[in-house]
């Protein structure tokens, strides 16, 4: 009898034991799943995600411009776009933004966060050196025309040489975008048509990109040729 009592009883903590760990292991699983249904970040939420729905925007409008006036070329430059577009899509999911989330006119809606301080400057901010200095990215060109006043700057997603992308420049023209957050610039030539000032590709984003951001909000825009 006592031996069966006590036998008894070590089955009872190892019961006991085995169901604690059962509990933890679930309390585990349930925080982990907790965790991934977090709800993906809004450009609201995340200047990253901000930049991206931006240029799926930007690419949406250019693609409803050429819908609204197709010419001979449209459909190939549509069919470009919509690639652009899934390569967003891409990005947002991967910076766990909402995929999909387009942010159309945005360009429009943040001048007052974008124009530089003027500070008893020249008549230009573009002609004084210390809101726009050459950098490494850049050719290290002199001034040009200050234009696109108040715009953000973002990319397009298009691969190939750095070059830039506009609704108010014909190709060939030359643009000098600086972001004033780190002092870099880069001057490219424009060879398309997109839906905002300007839109740079990826090969010239990356030039003056700050690390892990998707937009430009502070940027001098400036005609060199």
């Amino acid at each position: 009898m006592s031996r069966r009592r006590t036998l008894s009883t070590k089955k009872k903590i190892a019961l006991l034991a085995s169901a604690a760990t059962v509990a933890g292991g679930g309390a585990f699983v349930m925080a982990a799943t907790s965790n991934a249904a977090q709800s993906p970040q809004t450009a609201a939420q995340s200047s990253v995600c901000q930049g991206l729905a931006t240029a799926l925007g930007n690419n949406q409008k250019f693609i409803d411009g050429q819908r609204a006036a197709p010419d001979a070329q449209s459909e190939a430059r549509i069919a470009n776009r919509e690639a652009v577009i899934a390569q967003i899509k891409v990005q947002q999911e991967a910076s766990g933004c909402v995929v999909g989330e387009s942010a159309q006119d945005s360009q429009a809606t943040q001048p007052a966060q974008t124009a530089p301080p003027a500070q008893s400057a020249p008549p230009t901010q573009a002609e004084d050196p210390s809101q726009a200095p050459p950098a490494d990215g850049g050719d290290g060109g002199g001034a040009g025309e200050q234009v696109c006043n108040g715009s953000t700057v973002t990319l397009s997603g298009e691969g190939g040489a750095p070059a830039a992308s506009s609704n108010q420049f014909p190709a060939g023209t030359k643009l000098k975008v600086t972001n004033l957050d780190n002092n870099q610039s880069t001057t490219v030539e424009v060879t398309s048509v997109s839906g905002s000032c300007v839109l740079l590709n990826n090969a010239a984003f990356e030039q003056v990109r700050e690390p892990g951001k998707f937009l430009i909000r502070r940027a001098v825009i400036e005609k060199v040729g």
